[in-house]
């Protein structure tokens, strides 16, 4: 174990025990303490990704960004890998590794070190969280992760992640939705307040149907709460507990958007297909196979 730890290296290991943890600091002191024999280059195809990297969806968009800065500039810091029994495994720096390898590199910079699954875990979960948001979902299962596997408290947990008691124990709410519910969510269709108060609900099928009537609809946050306290309103809603056609009906338009490549609403028995010039009109009659000519 003492081998083990020299190999993280002291300046490290004292960071991992504090209350506060700060990734910007945990990588400064891996790179300031890496000799040039520290960085080699490693084979892209010899990384994988960090096991408990919490990011599931990652922004398209911005890794190409990155991407062609790095075609022009080319890397300036090297990622942070640790060996493993199959070639390595990422600690930070998966978008650079992404990113490397859209611009066409076959070889990235790497500083090999030890690192056990609670740092690795950490340090996965900080470089999300400080340097680039998560998704609420992915926020949430990172939290429930850590603390099932490493025992920690939410009140210590808090003070690791920088982040008040309070929040960590709204946002692991946000695991007990329904998987339906969570891609919502994740998709930013609904709101992390309108999340917050369909999890403390109990009943599956009847917070999909409120999840659906907020994105379908437009209920505000105030209104779900009234709802959600068993008042009034929730009859004046008339939301019952069974699978809402409105689940049904966006099964439709996502199976339609998909045929035709444009956005589809089915609502009020009627179905909606915009369109944005007459040939983008023609193209879609073609889809569903209209004769444009009448021949």
């Amino acid at each position: 174990m003492e081998t083990k730890r020299k190999a993280l290296g002291i300046g490290l290991e004292q960071l991992f025990n504090s209350e506060n943890i700060n990734f910007d600091s945990v990588e400064k002191e891996i790179i300031d303490s890496a000799t040039e024999k520290d960085i080699k280059n490693i084979p892209i195809s010899e990384i994988r990704s960090n096991p408990f990297q919490p990011r599931i969806v990652f922004d398209e968009e911005k890794l190409q960004e990155l991407s062609e800065s790095i075609k022009e500039h080319g890397l300036f810091q090297p990622i942070i890998v640790k060996k493993s029994i199959k070639g390595y495994e990422l600690v930070a720096g998966e978008r650079r590794t992404k990113a490397a390898k859209l611009a066409g590199y076959t070889e990235i910079p790497a500083i090999v070190r030890d690192f056990t699954d609670e740092e690795m875990m950490e340090v996965a979960l900080l470089e999300n969280i400080q340097r680039e948001d998560l998704n609420p979902i992915e926020e949430a299962e990172a939290y429930s992760n850590m603390i099932k596997r490493t025992s920690i408290t939410q009140e210590e947990l808090a003070k690791k992640v920088s982040k008040s008691r309070s929040y960590i124990t709204n946002v692991l709410g946000l695991v007990n939705l329904p998987e339906e519910v969570k891609r919502l969510v994740s998709e930013k269709k609904i709101s992390m307040a309108h999340a917050k108060i369909l999890s403390k609900m109990e009943d599956p099928d009847y917070v999909t149907a409120l999840a659906y009537r907020i994105v379908n609809n437009g209920m505000s946050v105030r209104e779900l709460e009234v709802i959600s306290k068993g008042t009034e309103i929730a009859k004046k809603h008339k939301i019952t507990r069974v699978v809402p056609l409105n689940r049904i009906y966006s099964i439709y338009e996502n199976a339609m958007r998909e045929k035709i490549g444009t956005r589809v609403t089915i609502s009020a028995k009627k179905v909606t297909i915009p369109f944005d010039s007459d040939e983008d009109l023609a193209r879609i009659l073609e889809i569903i196979d209209i004769d444009v000519d009448g021949e």
